[in-house]
């Protein structure tokens, strides 16, 4: 489902898509976040996504209210917290992607799909 919005001048449109690279760049910006996994179903695989692919790892649900639902899919640095690693990427993403939409965010969930280690 899309965002929409209504103006004076007309409807505003909003691609999940859209959300999901936005949402993306702002995770990948969060300490202790290596990157986006995207998991291979088949054989268990999880795979560290390159920045142009960020997307594979975020779904993005907008609902009928306009509402928005993010699932992140990540990889984290070794040796950091996961809670505040998480607690960072929630709070700066909903911050962030409400103020770019116009949207609220009701829930991001997070998946931790491996950890790796920095040099």
């Amino acid at each position: 489902m899309k965002g929409c919005m209504s103006t004076d001048l007309g409807i505003v449109t909003i691609d999940p898509e859209v959300i999901a690279k936005y949402a993306g760049t702002v995770a990948v910006e969060c300490f202790g976040i290596v990157g986006m996994a995207a998991v291979n179903v088949k054989d268990g695989l999880v795979h560290l996504l390159k920045r142009e692919s960020l997307t594979k790892g975020i779904r993005v649900a907008i609902s009928d209210e306009n509402h928005i639902s993010i699932d992140f899919h990540i990889v984290v640095a070794y040796g950091v917290s996961i809670s505040a690693v998480t607690d960072n990427l929630i709070s700066n993403v909903k911050y962030k992607v409400e103020r770019f939409s116009g949207m609220p965010v009701d829930k991001i969930n997070i998946y931790i799909e491996g950890v790796r280690v920095i040099d």
